[in-house]
């Protein structure tokens, strides 16, 4: 058997990607927390997980890092506040939920219902006639992109654009082994992240006392001076939205129809019975989560299961494997529909809970 020391290099291997999770009952079988062959320490376990991600001592900031930075000439720029501690991520948050949902704009998702059932339908007929299809490009990928993109106010013309930026976005944020070619994705995700910042911006300002109805509108045409977003901040806080609206909805959706195709049961069931769906995408949130790691850093030293995480020292949270911890869940690599309490990683948790 392979060195526990390796699991965060096997895990992230594209060769296990497919099927990780004996990997991840190997992690917890290994302890609550594994120190890996570089220095960093590997958490796979639900309770472990949990603590860690409502503990004020661990930062979500990757300049929080005592290993110097990957790009040594460059200034590491401050980021989104997805990775941000309290208190500037809680008034980012803030300013960012105000036009999103309640208590502010508390109608605006309700009001899109009719238009996301409008898409959802006609991608759906367009592919009636057809013997094969590729679930990603011709439903998964173009439904949360159009949804998302209609909630900022994106001109559906400019749609594909985006598709090109947030893929190496995407690309440059993956944990991965290849470190050969880290260096260049990261370039290109900084590259892409700075020109569809500028673009949402000069889209924002536009509407600038022409608003739209749209999220962009709102933001830029906030009444309150104190609540409003920098251009910095809306750039980047824009960008966060439409990475996050659409990317973990993909893969949700396209892993989703993979796992009920592999439980027909379950999927005859559902056409049956309709109403189990809600408990069913929790359940798929718990089963194939979109998001399988977060890395924390802490800013003292933190005792954790006898282990001390040593301050400035890389975290990996194994979310997807905290998710099938028997200890917290009965029969974990079970796909059960109707489980009960079913508290999953699927939005993370703490004060970095995905707001969508």
């Amino acid at each position: 058997m392979a060195a526990a020391d390796t699991l965060l290099e096997r895990i992230t291997d594209y060769a296990n990607r497919p099927n990780p999770y004996p990997l991840y009952t190997e992690l917890r079988e290994a302890g609550p927390v594994v120190r890996q062959a570089d220095g960093s320490y590997l958490i796979g376990t639900y309770h472990e997980i949990t603590a860690l991600l409502h503990d004020p001592r661990i930062s979500a900031d990757p300049r929080s890092l005592a290993a110097p930075s990957t790009q040594p000439s460059m200034e590491t720029p401050k980021p989104p506040f997805l990775r941000l501690d309290d208190p500037e991520h809680h008034r980012l948050r803030n300013l960012a939920m105000r036009p999103f949902g309640p208590p502010h704009s508390p109608g605006r998702i309700d009001a899109m219902r009719g238009q996301i059932t409008e898409l959802t339908e006609e991608l759906l007929q367009d592919l009636q006639d057809r013997t094969q299809i590729d679930i990603v490009d011709d439903f998964a990928y173009p439904l949360p992109v159009t949804v998302i993109c209609r909630l900022l106010g994106v001109p559906q013309e400019d749609e594909p654009q985006f598709r090109q930026w947030s893929d190496a976005i995407v690309a440059s944020a993956d944990v991965r082994p290849d470190e050969d070619a880290s260096a260049e994705r990261d370039r290109a995700g900084e590259q892409a992240r700075i020109e569809m910042g500028q673009y949402l911006v000069n889209l924002a300002e536009q509407r600038r006392d022409h608003p739209t109805g749209d999220m962009l509108s709102a933001y830029i045409n906030e009444p309150d001076p104190a609540m409003r977003l920098t251009h910095e901040e809306l750039a980047e806080t824009a960008v966060l939205l439409l990475i996050a609206g659409h990317e973990t909805t993909v893969n949700l959706i396209t892993n989703g129809v993979l796992t009920l195709l592999r439980h027909p049961d379950h999927l005859d069931r559902l056409r049956r019975e309709p109403d189990l769906l809600p408990a069913a995408v929790e359940e798929l949130l718990r089963y194939e989560p979109p998001v399988h790691m977060r890395q924390r850093i802490p800013l003292a030293d933190v005792d954790i299961a006898g282990t001390t995480l040593p301050k400035g020292t890389s975290v990996v949270l194994a979310l997807a494997s905290g998710n099938r911890d028997p200890k917290r869940f009965h029969d974990p690599d079970r796909f059960d529909p109707t489980r009960p309490d079913n508290q999953h990683f699927g939005f993370g948790s703490g004060i970095h809970l995905c707001y969508g």
